[in-house]
């Protein structure tokens, strides 16, 4: 395959979304059908609505609801090495852009601190800086050079994906992408370009959107794309405008055949991907069909499957009464192209559980679609009782999940999904996601992913490059390092990983020995896939039952742990008559490392002199 068609992998995922803190989060909200949205009426208490509307007379109905994160003011500046003064005028999205790419890249099994000087690039899809507009009209000014300099640099449309760039020390490309609502699509687009072209070796890729501006929510609310009712109904009858919604999502991208190379684990698979524009269509704002099976039919054919091979479609799904028909239209005369009649094109929209993320709705939708492929289950999509009658459905071979269903037979085959997006400026663009199948072509577990505090590698136990695929011998007892930048955050990692062996269940006791897989990748990603500070503690176990007692003391007492500085560690053989018989065995049995080491020097040996040189180490009789 040429380089610039290879295959992209996920190997990795973060998100703050609202009412959904990580990834698991997320499924769980999505599979059991919550909706997200809040009814928050101007005086009702709440800081942040009184904040942003305090000074706007006449407030629509529309105003009142939203989907909102939580604690968007609890922020950890000293991680990330930003003072006081600094993070005081640091806009939101770049908090929540640098906290969640660290959390997309922990779940990848990578150490971000270990990135500095790559060639990784940062991709942001970002269209709104409203914290910048509070400080323009707030008393809140900056008073000298430095926090004018602060303000700036904290407030600019550039800010998160430089932010991410600057912190971990990476050379690679760092882009801010704003196409209104089709943001963070093309993002995604664009670190697929520039991965498949060499420009890039490793690529974070984002979404982000904060409210936090009562005027731009009210010139929304006056044009007549928000929803007075305060629901997404996409596709339905009643579909009347949209719901605001904020959120951050974040994706690790590696060429496929390098992740695969290094054993990572692989959420999903990117085919293709395509962006284009409307050109002059009836207006900017509105939707062109014939644009729309142009982007979705570039992103088919650079993806090199066909239409009726998609099994799901992850809509934009804008729940207005424009954009819905030209969607489903669209999305009919391209996927119903060669599609039996009795396997319909199955169309979802997260919308209706989430609102509408703007900037950060492209990325939503594609970890949604990562998720339906990785679990084999379609969530329900919400609000669709009545199809709207501005489509001919009989003549449309497409499916809206209105109930929780599973995609169509797979046949041993990857599935396919395909993720749309379009927006206000006109742009439009289309990802190609296909499930991952190892080589073997089973599914990749993914329900075996570890996110504590956020992840562990799910690749199985690493093989020495020299081992030549040799098993490694069961390990009587494992480590898990813990480690964090203060006792609490200590505190708080055991306090995961104790909840991580609760929702595992029975799985953590099938095999009751420290070498089953599970617990091999967990202490493997915990030591090399993490960065460590200086409060610091080790679990030494040999089972659940002792990983468990010494999590849960470790909960209990860590603000009682010291910060401790990393030190080196050797190890020595003398030689000279200072060895003893069996000497270096037990290493050569538990360590793959070394006993590929060892065993390169026995076939030297045994090549040169004719001897074993392993059993003149363990004291075993020496044929001569």
């Amino acid at each position: 395959m040429n380089q610039d068609k290879a295959p992209l992998a996920i190997v990795g995922m973060a998100c703050k979304f609202p009412g959904a803190a990580s990834i698991q989060d997320y499924w769980h909200l999505l599979v059991s059908g919550q909706n997200s949205v809040m009814d928050i009426p101007k005086g009702a208490g709440n800081r942040r609505v009184d904040v942003m509307f305090a000074d706007i007379p006449n407030l629509p109905d529309a105003c009142r609801f939203c989907s909102y994160l939580d604690d968007i003011e609890q922020f950890d500046p000293q991680f990330f090495r930003i003072s006081p003064v600094e993070a005081n005028w640091l806009d939101p999205q770049q908090r929540m852009m640098v906290e969640t790419s660290w959390r997309a890249l922990e779940d990848a099994g990578i150490d971000p601190l270990g990135l500095k000087g790559s060639l990784t690039g940062v991709y942001t899809g970002i269209s709104n800086y409203e914290y910048r507009m509070r400080i323009v009209e707030s008393n809140h000014k900056p008073v000298d050079a430095a926090s004018s300099l602060y303000a700036m640099s904290g407030t600019s449309m550039s800010g998160p994906n430089g932010r991410v760039s600057f912190f971990l020390g990476l050379r690679g490309p760092s882009k801010a992408i704003d196409a209104a609502c089709a943001s963070s699509l093309v993002a995604v687009n664009d670190a697929v370009s520039d991965l498949q072209r060499g420009k890039t070796d490793m690529a974070i890729v984002g979404g982000v959107q904060n409210i936090l501006s009562g005027h731009v929510f009210k010139i929304r609310a006056d044009a007549g794309i928000l929803s007075p009712d305060g629901q997404c109904k996409v596709f339905d009858a009643s579909a009347n405008g949209y719901v605001r919604g904020e959120g951050c999502g974040v994706v690790v991208l590696k060429r496929l055949q390098e992740a695969e190379a290094d054993g990572d684990k692989i959420w999903a698979v990117i085919r293709g991907s395509a962006v284009n524009h409307g050109g002059d269509s009836v207006g900017m704002t509105v939707p062109h069909i014939p644009a729309l099976e142009q982007v979705m039919g570039q992103a088919l054919r650079d993806a090199g499957v066909t239409a009726a091979e998609v099994d799901y479609v992850e809509a934009h799904g804008t729940g207005t009464s424009v954009g819905d028909p030209i969607e489903l239209e669209a999305m009919s005369t391209v996927y119903g192209q060669g599609r039996a009649p009795d396997r319909p094109l199955l169309v979802g929209s997260v919308k209706t559980n989430i609102g509408h993320l703007e900037s950060a709705a492209g990325i939503a939708g594609l970890i949604k679609a990562v998720l339906v492929l990785q679990r084999g289950v379609i969530p329900k999509h919400l609000h669709f009782h009545n199809p709207t009658p501005a489509v001919d459905w009989d003549k449309m071979n497409l499916r809206v999940t209105s109930e929780m269903m599973d995609p169509p037979a797979a046949n041993g085959r990857p599935r396919i999904a395909g993720i749309n997006s379009f927006g206000i400026s006109g742009t439009n663009s289309h990802i190609i996601l296909e499930e991952y199948l190892a080589k073997n072509g089973t599914s990749n577990d993914q329900n075996r992913v570890i996110n504590v505090p956020q992840t562990v590698s799910a690749s199985g136990e690493r093989e020495s490059p020299f081992s030549d695929g040799e098993v490694t011998p069961q390990r009587p007892v494992r480590l898990l390092p813990l480690s964090g930048k203060s006792p609490a955050a200590l505190q708080s990692i055991a306090g995961n990983y104790v909840q991580w062996l609760d929702e595992r269940g029975q799985e953590v006791t099938l095999n009751g020995s420290a070498a089953a897989p599970l617990f091999a990748d967990m202490a493997w990603t915990a030591a090399m896939g993490r960065s460590h500070f200086e409060y610091r503690s080790g679990i030494v176990f040999h089972d659940e039952v002792s990983l468990r007692q010494k999590l849960t003391a470790l909960a209990d007492s860590a603000e009682n742990i010291r910060p401790q500085a990393a030190t080196k560690i050797a190890f020595a053989y003398t030689g000279q008559g200072s060895q003893w018989t069996g000497m270096g065995r037990a290493i050569y049995e538990c360590e793959p490392v070394a006993r590929a080491v060892f065993d390169r020097c026995e076939a030297v040996f045994q090549a040169e002199r004719k001897l074993s040189l392993l059993d003149a180490i363990f004291g075993l009789p020496i044929v001569i």
